[in-house]
């Protein structure tokens, strides 16, 4: 095993049991995440119409993009999928001057950025066990 595999490993199993915790953990109360975070949202420009459907939908993209990141399946999919909840939660705690939350989900998005790039490391995985077997089959 390679250093560098298992440094991967190290930096993304944690950021996949964070989204994975994050959506595990309001899924059962997603009514009362999604109005909740409509409630927050209303002296914003946002309207509840754009607000509460987002609401429901960001726990599942959170557990889908954790579970991807947990397994190392689709990892460059997850990593994108995850830069593209940060930006819509970015304009979001932007609209409501949540700037402490912007600069999190900024380090996110960084985090994020940087195992897409690092990606070829990716090898304790199913995406490295799948690019091994499929290099076997090829040579």
């Amino acid at each position: 095993m390679r250093k560098e595999s298992f440094t991967y490993l190290l930096a993304r199993l944690p950021i996949g049991m964070s989204f994975f915790g994050q959506g595990l953990e309001r899924l059962p109360k997603l009514d009362a995440f999604s109005h909740g975070m409509a409630a927050s949202f209303s002296k914003s420009i946002l309207p509840e119409a754009l607000v509460l459907p987002f609401g429901y939908v960001l726990p599942v993209l959170e557990l889908l993009t954790g579970i991807l990141l947990l397994l190392g399946l689709f990892t460059r999919y997850a990593a994108v999928l995850g830069v593209a909840l940060m930006l819509a939660l970015i304009f979001g705690s932007s609209m409501i001057e949540q700037w402490n939350n912007v600069f999190t989900q900024i380090i996110y998005g960084a985090y994020l950025a940087l195992l897409f790039y690092f990606a070829e490391y990716n090898t304790i995985s199913i995406d490295g066990v799948w690019r091994n077997n499929f290099s076997a089959i090829n040579n």
